[in-house]
């Protein structure tokens, strides 16, 4: 590649034969005047014989001959510097001379003592900084490693019961006498939210009573929790479904706060103070605390009960959620680590945390956080591309791209973004960046582009374009598979539809955008080009030539002239290279980069290529009928790995050790180190907190007003919150709230409206950070790979102000379909 690179720098040298063609056009016979051709030999070598000015060479000889060949200068011609070194000098002379140039020595001197000293400071700075760093690094590893050592793991007891209707079934629990708090997690035969066909319901509540003569008129409840069931005739044979919620019994005094005690007790302070004492000598022995069932169906309910006693506090586990993502943010922020190490390690206290708090996970419930559907169409698809990059497909595509657009830089940009964002429509758009990276940075090489801001507007529109359809990002799997969205009758057909135009909207208003950022094409370049800077140089010499001249006599005006017009065609050039990067298809320099292009890319395994066309095809046909409901039997990770599986064996390679070294493994352990957290921040409460403020909110305004509100806020909070977590988690989540807005018990708004908020805002919302996608990781983790590295904020200042674009268009078209037109 280097190599190649300095062929095309080599090229720029050459000059360019559209800026010397009609040069008869530019100097006139009338022009060359025995006064202008004068004026032409006192001219700069490098200028009088540009082939520009050939009609004043041509006069000349023909009046003179051939001009002399330059010669050497004489004695007479030398300088002051060139005769010092023909005299010896001496010394009388010298003496004084090194005097002054040990004054003028000093002040430089000094400040060279000054540069060591600043840089041994510096050099102590980095080495506190360093050992800073390791000391909070290893402290969170002892963090860590004593919360394991101290606290066994969580084990969630599990029951079978049924309850029959009438009838108060109850299981108790250990005695406290301070706040209780349970975990229940109930499985059984319970109604989606959004249905209201049965009135069955199917009550729980904590209870605690004084097992004492004295105090036994005391008891205390929880709050109830109320699920709706089936209707009777589903109750048998039903599927199932799981719910669970936190009960909470309070620790105040039953003496001081129970209202039938108060009525039996005399109201002196001593008599108070008397019971208060025996509450305490009865202690923790006295009491009894059991777990409640009734149901008001006729039917038996069958149930499976898991509880979990004291679970974490919801706002302490905010906090703590809050902190682990804080820390995650700053290690990638300002790269004090790796970005996988830093993944690792947050996961790792978050797993600590859970410890601390008695939540320690299992090994098999930490391997069940991981999304191996999603890990495992990543490895597959990087098998796939690793193959098909021996064939030499994605040179030769770079080739076919360069050869299409002319070289010039925003239409190859144009190409690359067009294409990406119609396969991520289709596509899973981690398939489809796999696949465009590759070809990305390989046209980037030969154009002489940095590869990282056009990686960047590729990645973004794979986000965009995913939003599309309801295969496009996972987020939309989510939410177009969700029952009540099923139930809405909101299919392939009826989501593709509205998301399209939505969709459609928002990349112009992204492609416009990323214009305006990249205005300067120079941002879209490692440095200046060659040609160029080479071109900005000529200018340079050419204009001070022209200047040279006056205007006040004929024949030196006409020799300005023919230099400005000079100018004016090298300004052309330059500007067309500035703007375009490129010249047109006939001029040489463009065929003869091209022709050397062709030459050396080439396909050079064509067996191997179709071998892996066969193979590349079968995933991307089973991709396709993936998005057809009753076609979906394969999922997207088995469809992938079939298709590497068919690949290896067909390629006959023994050795798999170079194909495996070029699977992104480090991007596979950063998506398993991200579920792994994301998985803790939502057992800690953050996921669910998000999802219950936007409900409360909503509660908050008027009837009137409140569609348009959900709207705004379910598409905000989700493309806020999607840009910093996972959107995967938050998307399952905030697709129950949304369903639960939609129930007719409760809020009743309609439900298709708020689907398309949510597919907005957790798809465009990834556009947002480096890790805010799935996509964005594997663009920088296959980016990294080839040589080129993107950090954290060099997105976010792209993709943060493009994902708040993009929530603000989405936003204006959301309101104008649901709360103008009403077009659901």
């Amino acid at each position: 590649m280097a190599e190649l690179l300095q062929r095309i720098r080599g090229l720029g040298k050459k000059k360019d034969r559209n800026l010397n063609t009609s040069v008869y056009s530019v100097v006139s016979c009338s022009d060359l005047t025995p006064g202008s051709v004068e004026i032409w030999v006192d001219l700069p070598d490098e200028i009088k014989y540009d082939p520009l000015l050939a009609p004043f060479k041509q006069r000349y000889e023909q009046q003179h001959g051939k001009p002399d060949p330059i010669d050497e200068p004489n004695e007479g011609d030398k300088t002051i510097f060139d005769k010092r070194h023909d005299v010896e000098p001496k010394k009388e002379d010298v003496e004084p001379l090194k005097d002054a140039t040990t004054r003028l020595m000093e002040p430089m001197l000094a400040n060279d003592s000054d540069t060591k000293l600043k840089s041994a400071k510096r050099k102590r700075l980095d080495q506190a900084l360093r050992t800073l760093k390791l000391t909070a690094l290893v402290a969170c590893w002892v963090l860590l490693t004593v919360s394991l050592l101290l606290n066994m793991e969580r084990t969630a007891t599990v029951l079978h019961t049924a309850i029959q209707g009438g009838e108060v079934k109850e299981y108790e629990l250990p005695p406290s006498e301070d706040r209780v708090k349970v975990l229940v997690t109930l499985t059984g035969p319970f109604a989606q939210a959004a249905s209201n066909e049965s009135d069955n319901i199917l009550q729980l509540w904590l209870h605690r009573e004084v097992v004492d003569d004295q105090l036994a008129e005391f008891k205390q409840n929880s709050t109830k929790w109320k699920i709706r069931l089936q209707p009777e005739d589903l109750l048998d044979f039903s599927p199932s479904s799981t719910d669970s919620k936190m009960l909470i019994l309070q620790d105040n005094s039953p003496i001081l706060n129970n209202s039938k005690n108060r009525r039996n007790l005399t109201e002196t302070e001593d008599l108070i103070q008397e019971e208060i004492t025996r509450w305490n000598q009865i202690g923790i022995n006295g009491t009894r605390i059991t777990l409640c069932m009734s149901t008001s169906s006729v039917s038996t309910v069958p149930l499976t009960v898991s509880y979990q006693l004291n679970p974490i506090d919801p706002e302490d586990g905010i906090i703590y959620a809050t902190i682990l993502l804080i820390t995650l943010y700053t290690l990638i922020i300002f790269e004090v680590v790796n970005r996988t190490i830093a993944a690792l390690l947050s996961s790792s206290l978050a797993v600590a945390v859970l410890a601390l708090a008695g939540e320690r996970p299992t090994l098999s419930e930490l391997v069940s956080w991981l999304d191996v559907e999603t890990l495992l169409l990543l490895f597959s698809m990087m098998l796939l591309v690793a193959i098909l990059a021996e064939t030499g497909l994605f040179d030769y595509l770079a080739v076919l791209a360069f050869e299409v657009t002319g070289g010039r830089t925003w239409p190859l940009i144009n190409v690359l973004c067009f294409f990406t964002a119609i396969f991520s429509t289709f596509l899973d758009n981690v398939t489809t960046v796999l696949l465009m990276t590759p070809v990305t940075i390989r046209l980037c090489e030969v154009t002489q582009l940095n590869p990282v801001p056009v990686l960047m507007s590729m990645v973004i529109f794979s986000n965009v374009g995913g939003a599309a359809t309801p295969v496009g990002d996972p987020p939309n799997v989510i939410i177009a598979t969700h029952p009540s969205i099923v139930k809405a009758n909101i299919n392939f057909t009826t989501f593709t539809m509205h998301m399209g135009v939505g969709i459609l909207i928002v990349g112009v208003q992204t492609y416009f955008q990323l214009r305006y950022m990249f205005r300067d094409i120079n941002k879209l370049r490692h440095s200046v080009p060659r040609d160029i800077l080479e071109l900005r140089q000529e200018i340079a010499v050419w204009r001070r030539a022209a200047a040279s001249l006056s205007s006040y006599s004929r024949d030196e005006d006409i020799v300005r002239r023919a230099l400005e017009k000079k100018v004016e065609k090298l300004n052309v050039a330059l500007n067309r290279r500035e703007a375009g990067g490129g010249a047109s298809r006939t001029d040489p320099m463009f065929c003869s980069t091209l022709a050397q292009m062709k030459q050396k890319y080439r396909i050079r395994d064509k067996p191997l290529l179709v071998k892996s066309a066969i193979c590349v095809s079968f995933v991307i046909i089973v991709f396709f009928l993936h998005a057809i409901p009753e076609l979906q039997r394969l999922s997207l990770g088995w469809t992938a790995l079939l298709g590497a599986l068919l690949l290896l064996l067909l390629a006959e390679r023994d050795d798999l050790e170079p194909i495996l070294a070029r699977v992104e493994w480090s991007t596979l352990l950063f998506f398993a180190a991200l579920f792994v957290l994301m998985e803790a921040l939502s057992k800690l409460g953050l996921i669910s907190w998000i999802g219950s403020m936007t409900e409360t909110l909503i509660l908050q305004v008027g009837q009137e007003s409140r569609l348009a509100v959900a709207i705004m806020l379910i598409l905000w909070v989700s493309g806020i919150a999607s840009a910093f977590v996972d959107n995967i988690p938050l998307s399952t989540m905030m697709v129950r709230v949304t369903a639960a807005l939609a129930d007719p018990a409760g809020l009743g708004l309609p439900l298709a409206p708020l689907a398309w908020a949510l597919s907005f805002g957790a798809c465009l919302g990834g556009n947002g950070t480096l890790i805010g996608a799935s996509a964005n990781v594997v663009c920088a983790g296959v980016a990294e790979q080839h040589g080129y590295r993107f950090t954290f904020v060099q997105f976010l200042k792209i993709g943060f102000p493009v994902m708040i674009g993009n929530l603000i268009v989405a936003s204006l078209y959301l309101l104008f379909c649901h709360c103008f037109l009403q077009l659901h």
